[in-house]
């Protein structure tokens, strides 16, 4: 899945405001961790998912400055706002996709806890039972990764909204990540692969182990499972699931915001 975006150089001029100059610093950390990220981890992503949150914060008092006001407000960039707005219910779709997979393997894990920690019921069939909705999911994810697509940030044609459309790129990279880590493929981010091919490197995306691959393998190999390996994933699990809805949560008020601005 290919992102787009676009290195803008001071696209939201700082001297307009500190909170402009603030969203800018925090877009450069957010794609300085993904080009110098070689793997992902749950404590990786779930960094990436605070990161991200608190930058729709900022983008969130960002629209309250008066220059981004005006420029939402301007009849030429209705276009722009339209992408805006799309944009944001796309993110949404996506939190609302990631928090149903992760919901539904937690289940799943609470199940067969409950069954181990009983040490009486089906163990057998609710492996299956995970294996067959993990097999599902990652068809689902997949399928939402091919559809990806981000606006190009350069399409705003007003300087000022130019850094909504890169922090909507950014977010949308970072669920590409999430869904990757989730079902077990290496995420091949823009980032990382034009760093890599600057450098002349061969860039390949192969599985890669964490939490979930490891506890789908122990299913399938039909060993002794130990508890404690199904805990540390529902445990990664929580921590995603909590990451995901509190950027939810701002991305509404995010979202919010701008119609409110819109309505005056």
């Amino acid at each position: 899945m290919a992102v787009s975006f676009h290195v803008r150089s001071n696209s939201f001029p700082s001297r307009l405001h500190p909170q402009a100059a603030h969203v800018d610093e925090q877009l450069a950390r957010l794609r300085s961790s993904e080009e110098a990220s070689t793997s992902s981890s749950s404590s990786s992503i779930c960094q990436r998912l605070d990161s991200v949150q608190e930058l729709h914060e900022s983008l969130d008092k960002l629209i309250c400055l008066p220059v981004t006001q005006h420029a939402l407000a301007q009849d030429q960039n209705k276009k722009s706002v339209e992408q805006l707005l799309d944009g944001s219910l796309r993110i949404l779709d996506l939190c609302n996709v990631s928090k149903d997979a992760l919901s539904q393997m937690k289940e799943g894990l609470l199940e067969i806890q409950s069954i181990l920690r009983r040490k009486r019921g089906d163990l057998s069939g609710e492996v299956k039972k995970y294996l067959a909705s993990r097999k599902s999911l990652k068809k689902t994810i997949h399928k939402v990764q091919k559809s990806l697509k981000v606006t190009h940030a350069e399409d705003y044609e007003e300087e000022s909204l130019a850094v909504f459309g890169e922090a909507e790129a950014v977010t949308v990279s970072l669920f590409d990540s999430l869904f990757s880590y989730m079902s077990g493929s290496r995420s091949c981010g823009k980032w990382s692969v034009v760093s890599k091919l600057m450098n002349k490197k061969k860039v390949t995306c192969e599985a890669q182990a964490n939490e979930f691959t490891r506890i789908d393998s122990e299913f399938q190999s039909e060993k002794t499972l130990k508890m404690d390996a199904v805990q540390i994933l529902e445990s990664c699990i929580q921590d995603l699931e909590d990451g995901v809805e509190s950027l939810s949560k701002s991305l509404i008020k995010y979202r919010v915001s701008i119609l409110n601005t819109l309505g005056h």
